[in-house]
């Protein structure tokens, strides 16, 4: 074992959760001495506070996530907690000690590293749990409506699974940033999305969603698409010819199609794709003004700390089964240490 200069022992092995095949959440299993990972060059080690679970984990567990782990791996990927160990090369290192947040490999573990460029400081008096949703799903709504979705005040925001953590971000920053909501979610969650200020919250389920968006819009200029095959057609349906904006960063319910005649003939509008890990890499000055940006809405108290469902970590299998049946609503995560 090891002892770091902040009188951490540092155990050979640890708790984590190992994804072994593609078959699913089912197949996601606690190890108990898993080996703890050491950091890399320009890497942090973090001993885990608390971990994030997101959509992207039930696409890994299938084997349908871009260039996604293969097993056997310890899954997931979104973290926060303690600095404890600095791989070389850390250009100003923070202090061992600090609370961050940010992305690696192995989330769902008592220990994971993160690349040291891309973490962020949990923000003053959050608990490493409040911080989560930060990088991702906070990252990910404000790149969808500003650089990429370049909402105006005034315009109309479609928003669908707005019940999500990414959805839930997006409502609260379209009404921040002047927009007009509709929301999407289903039936028992619509509560949830009022709450945050949506101007209208519709069942996705509707068969006459199409019709009902257009007749209280009478068209969208932004539509946040991560739903996929259920809603893509509703998405290119209703958004403004030409200057009409739909932004896609997920495809929770299967992938949907899109033809270059589509694009010509019947749904002449802007068409985005966004991975915000993707984002971070290939284009790291936008992503530093996200992340600046979304400091000074956590210090206007615009991006209020989060209220995460905690849940030990060998629940990990059944969150992430609920999370795939749409069973869940708003941010779900892992303790580690329970």
């Amino acid at each position: 074992m090891e002892i770091n200069e902040q009188q951490h022992i540092l155990e050979p092995t640890m708790r984590a959760l190992v994804q072994h095949s593609h078959a699913g959440p089912k197949d996601l299993h606690l190890a108990a001495e898993s080996r703890r990972p050491t950091p890399g060059p320009a890497e942090y080690l973090i001993r885990v506070g608390a971990a994030g679970i997101n959509f992207a984990d039930v696409l890994q567990t299938r084997g349908t996530y871009g260039g996604g782990p293969q097993p056997p791996y310890p899954a997931g990927f979104e973290a926060a907690g303690e600095i404890v160990a600095v791989g070389k090369g850390v250009a100003a290192p923070l202090p061992l000690g600090s609370h961050v947040v940010g992305t690696g490999p192995g989330a769902f573990a008592q220990y994971m590293t993160m690349p040291a460029a891309q973490v962020l400081p949990v923000p003053s008096g959050w608990s490493d749990a409040q911080a989560l949703g930060l990088v991702l799903n906070w990252a990910t709504a404000l790149a969808a409506l500003k650089p990429l979705g370049e909402v105006k005040r005034g315009e109309t925001v479609l928003v669908h699974a707005a019940a999500g953590g990414v959805g839930q971000a997006a409502v609260r920053l379209a009404r921040y940033y002047g927009a007009r909501v509709i929301a999407a979610a289903s039936a028992a969650k619509h509560a949830t999305v009022t709450a945050l200020g949506a101007d209208a919250v519709l069942d996705s389920a509707r068969p006459d969603l199409t019709a009902e968006i257009s007749r209280l819009t009478g068209g969208v200029d932004v539509v946040l698409e991560s739903v996929g095959q259920a809603t893509f057609p509703v998405s290119l349906a209703v958004t403004k010819p030409f200057l009409g904006r739909v932004i896609v960063f997920g495809a929770a319910s299967g992938d949907a199609t899109l033809t270059t005649h589509d694009l010509v003939f019947t749904h002449q509008v802007q068409v985005k794709g966004l991975h915000i890990g993707a984002l971070a890499g290939a284009a790291p000055d936008m992503y530093r003004d996200l992340l600046t940006e979304l400091e000074a809405l956590i210090a206007d108290g615009v991006y209020p700390p989060g209220t995460p469902r905690i849940h030990p970590l060998a629940h990990g299998p059944g969150v992430l089964l609920d999370l795939e049946a749409g069973a869940t609503r708003g941010k779900h995560a892992l303790d580690p240490w329970r």
